[in-house]
């Protein structure tokens, strides 16, 4: 128990904004934080495909790190979870709201990576059912104790009981069949070393986890930018109907992939140039931000945390290059 301490996006074909998934794009629910109450009502954006949308915000007390996109399938004879959220509550919360849209059991329950607030729900899904990819088992082991802790400064109560568990199922890539729902398991990286994209064959959702962000910056702590816009072209390759991406609202076109590649590209060439200038990071960090990204969510913050988590590398590259002469 814890104690304070793919080539461009092919045709969509022809779907329509339908009243799903206008509903889906409205604001979520505040939560309410005097009941510790995520407010998490799931928005069936296709046949048997729901989501839970989250705030597009930084992890305060107010919100209590409902700032996630998590979601389910339910197939013929059980369910597919898609990401648990950033707390025991709020898997706990999760599983009560699955359970008043169908009785089937849970019988897989995917972290798409290993960032605290798509797995530290995970306590409250059956263990057996829990799974990701190699790589992310090994980053919950390692930092997800570390990840709890920072989330708990920065959040507050909400994580109170909260615990690592990690997923004992190691993922494949692959397509299979689950608890009834014709499945895609792509592995993917760039945002963190193992990404996972899960691709409901049915209704052609695509849940991208946070290799998309829509009307959100992009957050950047585990980045390799030159690995994530090639798996941002993977992913343009898929012929998906519905994009559901890590943070922002789901999209029946390809918003989300054009708008994150075009802040990506954009914050490679800034540390690229930034370190061919010489500018220090003091410098990068007064830089603006041009104004076609300021209406992202966070830009400025995820800006700034932007140059400190990947300008050293862009400066020990510029140096490499010199000594290489």
């Amino acid at each position: 128990m814890r104690t304070p301490a793919l080539p461009r996006v092919l045709l969509l074909l022809g779907l329509a904004l339908t009243p799903a998934l206008t509903s889906a794009a409205a604001t979520p629910a505040v939560p309410d934080a005097a009941r510790f109450d995520y407010r998490l009502e799931p928005r069936e954006i296709a046949p048997g495909v729901h989501v839970f949308v989250g705030l597009r915000e930084d992890f305060t007390p107010a919100n209590g790190g409902n700032i996630v996109n998590t979601g389910f399938l339910v197939g013929t004879d059980g369910v597919v979870v898609i990401d648990t959220g950033p707390s025991r509550r709020y898997g706990e919360q999760m599983l009560a709201a699955i359970r008043r849209v169908t009785p089937l059991p849970v019988v897989l329950t995917i972290n798409t990576h290993h960032h605290p607030d798509h797995f530290l729900g995970n306590q409250a899904f059956p263990a057996a059912t829990l799974a990701a990819l190699p790589e992310t088992l090994r980053g919950i082991q390692k930092d997800g104790e570390t990840f709890n802790e920072n989330l708990y400064r920065m959040s507050g109560d909400w994580m109170k009981g909260t615990e690592r568990v990690t997923p004992a199922q190691a993922l494949a890539p692959g397509r299979r069949s689950v608890g009834g729902r014709d499945i895609e398991i792509v592995a993917l990286d760039g945002h963190t070393p193992a990404d996972v994209v899960v691709i409901d064959h049915a209704t052609g959702t695509v849940f991208a986890g946070d290799l998309l962000f829509h009307d959100r910056a992009a957050t950047t702590p585990h980045a390799n930018l030159t690995h994530w816009l090639a798996a941002l072209k993977r992913l343009a390759a898929i012929p998906a109907k519905l994009w559901v991406p890590g943070h922002g609202a789901p999209s029946a076109d390809d918003t989300p992939i054009r708008q994150t590649r075009g802040y990506l590209e954009w914050l490679a060439a800034a540390m690229r140039d930034g370190a061919e200038s010489g500018l220090d990071m003091t410098e990068m960090l007064a830089r603006a931000v041009p104004p076609q990204f300021r209406g992202l969510a966070e830009v400025e913050r995820e800006y700034r945390r932007s140059v400190v988590h990947l300008y050293p590398a862009a400066e020990q590259a510029v140096l490499e290059k010199a000594h290489a002469r």
